[in-house]
């Protein structure tokens, strides 16, 4: 008789038939700050049905759309109660009837509509996001939602050519790191604006990416450095006084998108720039965008943030890793100046003995 599932081991190898027992969950009951309503909770699963798969997390983000999931601000929210987060990378842990067995231990995208902040999730393996081999789990865990917006973001506004100019606020940002490195690799001159020395120290560490403060000099600063012609598209995630000094920075006919707003501060309408100028102001949610396309559409397009990826030629920063019951530490240095992202993983010491042989091999090749 078939069995009705299988686990994998990964410590001996052995394939066992029992599905995991209680596990840790980042579950909230209500709509409030995190640090009110978010509980670690223990959860369990039952074993695989036909075509299902159990995924064990390796890594998951803290991005602040997970907060506004939270709190209830974000623009599409969940039954409540609900597990906390929306992206990470997970492995198949076990398998149900009808799945192929070569899928037991291959890294995937842990599903959003599960949670993310938890150690083991349950999938129909039709919906599975494969994730490329040899991949460092922590460069994993961040490797879409960011990226894919910052790709979108470059590809779906305006037609930009190699030596383009191209502004954005908030570089700083995951989104703003990925814009950098996706425009470097396009040929386009992408401009950061940040909010603190602090934070252009930091880019500039990591980058060679033309880096300025974002105040009220800094328009003139990029006509300067633009020869004059001013910026073929404006990348807004701040909002405020931020968003009108960009709309200034655009040249004749440009495009000023909001994919954010941390500044909720009202600002005055730019009337000269929409009349003489021509600037055009539209929104972006990657939400939104997928929503309109196939699984098998998605697919194929996460494949142009995920070829870098692999091919190292991109990187996502990351700046301190948690267990999920180490939450509060985690939100506490989420709220600071940081570059790179705050994880959640589910074994500390695995996942730094992985990123230690990783970066070996790296440095060997």
């Amino acid at each position: 008789m078939a069995k009705s599932s299988q686990r994998l081991d990964e410590f001996d190898g052995v394939v066992e038939m029992n599905p995991p027992d209680l596990f840790d969950a980042l579950v909230y009951h209500e709509f409030g700050k995190p640090s009110r309503v978010l509980n670690l909770e223990k959860s369990s699963l039952t074993e695989c049905e036909e075509g299902e798969v159990i995924i064990q997390m390796q890594a998951t983000a803290l991005h602040p759309s997970d907060i506004g999931l939270i709190n209830g601000s974000y623009g599409m929210l969940r039954d409540l109660p609900a597990v906390g987060g929306r992206e990470g990378v997970g492995t198949i842990f076990a398998i149900g009837a009808g799945v192929d067995e070569k899928l037991l231990g291959k890294p995937v995208s842990l599903p959003e509509s599960s949670g993310a902040w938890q150690e083991y999730m349950k999938e129909k393996v039709d919906n599975l996001i494969l994730f490329p081999a040899l991949v460092p789990f922590d460069q994993l865990a961040i490797s879409l939602l960011n990226p894919m917006t910052a790709w979108r973001l470059l590809n779906d506004f305006e037609y930009l050519k190699p030596g383009d100019y191209i502004v954005q606020n908030a570089g700083n940002s995951a989104v703003g790191i990925s814009i950098i490195q996706f425009a470097e690799r396009l040929g386009i001159h992408c401009i950061s604006l940040v909010r603190s020395h602090e934070a252009q120290e930091k880019i500039l560490g990591f980058s060679k990416a033309t880096v300025l403060i974002d105040e009220d000099n800094s328009v003139q600063q990029i006509y300067k450095l633009t020869g004059g012609q001013g910026c073929t598209l404006a990348l807004n995630s701040v909002g405020g006084r931020s968003a009108l000094r960009l709309a200034k920075c655009l040249s004749d006919g440009g495009v000023h998108v909001t994919f954010g707003a941390m500044d909720g501060s009202p600002i005055r309408f730019p009337t000269r720039n929409l009349i003489f100028n021509d600037i055009r102001f539209v929104g972006f949610w990657l939400d939104r965008w997928r929503k309109k396309l196939s699984l098998d559409e998605v697919r194929n397009a996460i494949e142009d943030v995920l070829q870098p990826l692999a091919l190292t030629e991109i990187k996502h920063p990351v700046d301190s890793i948690f267990k999920l019951s180490e939450f509060e530490q985690a939100f506490l240095r989420n709220s600071e100046t940081r570059l790179g992202k705050v994880l959640f993983v589910r074994d500390k010491k695995q996942f730094n003995e992985l990123r230690i042989q990783s970066s070996k091999k790296g440095g060997e090749g």
